[in-house]
């Protein structure tokens, strides 16, 4: 079995990490926790002209015609930076929607803005219950002679304020998977307010507030009262890609580590040569690997459009827990230094409890796969 990257996705890979060391070193990461934006602009237009927003879609909207795969093989470099910013948001959450469910209409608007690094988008989903089912929508969205009116409260959104545009799930109907509509919403409609959220993470989530948002009904991607299954959809390529970032994330802390343990010294030689110190950074490099093999199989699966669901629920469990422990078991090989907001280690360790979170925890994801296998 040849897992061995492509010329092509080699390629993506080097020059990520050659802009990304130079332009997103973690001085960069710690001033972006601070920066009112969340990101920089000039970040955002170079990587724009890399080519790094169209990606994943089609020539004919101005993208580079890659796939999901490629696309996640940017994003694990993403996640060995913490590159921070709304490239999560636009790319995996709001432009791949666009692409497999919009309008010929929808799709010329939105992807070559998007592919050029015009357009910002942000995705507004989780509510007050936290819960990733189609029960926990209750945003509501109600018709009005030629429009919609949405109420209701998003939280978790990211880059809320720094969006021109939200793919916002509202419940137009019912209680459960039918009733379920996704609206392309001007993000300074009047009636939008914004709230920042304190995050372990500090990646710019807000608390958005609808309050009598009238959206033009062509605003509705796919069909009014159908969106559940593009809802689920944005669950598992947000998962997948998700898992994209963490891997690279707990790649960069093995390294950090290894780095640590042969340079760090105590009764007059290198801590990694103690056993103790060799076992930790074992199980990192056994936790490492595993999750590159059990995310990429998912991501594969869904770049194949093959069913997916299974993978990546296992992906997701798997993966958030691996990422942690590789951060646990660095601070026990670091000690107290790892903990400071001066080591770089800590910003690892957030990213991993702020990622396991995302699309669903250890436990929403052993619950699907449990139903899948027929429990």
């Amino acid at each position: 079995m040849d897992l061995t990257l492509t010329e092509d996705q080699q390629l993506i890979q080097a020059a990520a990490r050659d802009f990304l060391l130079k332009e997103c070193p973690p001085a960069h990461v710690r001033a972006m926790e601070k920066d009112e934006k969340g990101y920089a602009p000039e970040h955002w237009k170079r990587m724009a002209e890399l080519g790094w927003m169209g990606l994943p879609f089609s020539e004919e909207y101005g993208g580079v015609g890659s796939g999901f795969l490629e696309l996640c093989v940017l994003l694990e470099e993403h996640g060995r930076c913490r590159l921070p910013g709304p490239f999560f948001s636009t790319v995996v959450l709001c432009g791949l929607p666009i692409a497999r469910f919009g309008s010929d209409a929808q799709k010329s608007e939105y992807l070559p803005a998007i592919a050029a690094g015009e357009r910002i988008m942000s995705y507004a989903e989780a509510e007050v219950g936290a819960g990733w089912e189609a029960s926990a929508v209750e945003l509501s969205a109600k018709v009005e002679h030629d429009d919609f009116v949405l109420d209701g409260t998003k939280l978790f959104v990211p880059y809320a304020t720094a969006a021109d545009v939200l793919l916002v799930v509202a419940r137009t109907s019912g209680t459960g998977e039918r009733g379920i509509t996704l609206f392309l919403v001007d993000a300074r409609s009047p009636g939008i307010a914004c709230e920042p959220l304190e995050t372990i993470g500090k990646d710019h989530q807000y608390e958005v507030r609808f309050n009598g948002v009238r959206i033009p009904k062509r605003c509705v991607l796919g069909e009014a009262d159908q969106g559940w299954p593009m809802v689920d959809a944005i669950h598992q390529w947000g998962a997948a890609a998700k898992c994209a970032e963490m891997v690279g994330g707990a790649q960069r802390v093995l390294e950090m580590t290894l780095e640590y343990a042969t340079q760090r010294t105590q009764f007059g030689k290198p801590i990694g040569s103690f056993q103790a110190v060799q076992h930790h950074c074992a199980n990192m490099a056994v936790d490492v690997l595993g999750a590159r093999f059990i995310a990429y199989e998912a991501i594969w699966r869904l770049g194949e459009r093959l069913d997916a669901a299974a993978e990546v629920s296992m992906a997701k469990a798997w993966v958030s827990e691996a990422y942690q422990h590789v951060c646990s078991l660095s601070h026990q090989i670091h000690g107290a230094i790892g903990f400071t907001k001066e080591h770089d280690l800590q910003l690892y360790s957030r990213h991993a409890k702020s990622a396991e979170l995302s699309f669903g925890d250890g436990d929403h994801h052993r619950e699907r796969l449990a139903q899948l296998l027929g429990l």
